[in-house]
């Protein structure tokens, strides 16, 4: 296997450890600390990359062919929906809408993951105080 492929593999063994954790796990809030582990992870991950091949690379992956726009599909459905499912958890614990959609129109999942890592951790914090 090549180094991208065993960082494919990677991804997918963190989502499946992720999916198990949320369908095995019984709380109504989701952990920050692993949303913020993730967040953290796909950043620095991210920097990285960019540092190494430049941001033009992520618009000529997604134009390329039929998949490359499939796969930036996908990305912008699963954003999309997920912002959809956050927002109005988000908005009752006060957060800034506006800002938070800001920064995930602007870098998707590392958004995402930021906003939800805080919104759980103000749901559990409502909890706690309650």
């Amino acid at each position: 296997m090549t180094p991208f492929e065993y960082l494919a593999a990677g991804g997918l063994l963190a989502v499946v450890f992720v999916l198990l954790h949320i369908a095995m796990t019984r709380e109504a809030t989701g952990s920050s600390a692993l949303a913020a582990v993730l967040f953290v992870l796909f950043l620095g991950y991210s920097v990285i990359t960019i540092a190494r091949e430049g941001i033009l690379p992520v618009w000529e992956n997604h134009t390329t062919n039929l998949w490359g726009v499939q796969v930036w599909w996908d990305l912008l459905f699963a954003v999309g929906i997920a912002t959809f499912f956050i927002v109005p958890r988000a908005r009752a614990q006060g957060m800034n809408i506006p800002l938070w959609l800001l920064f995930i129109a602007a870098t998707a999942s590392i958004g995402l993951l930021a906003m939800i890592a805080r919104l759980f951790w103000l749901e559990k914090r409502g909890r706690a105080e309650a």
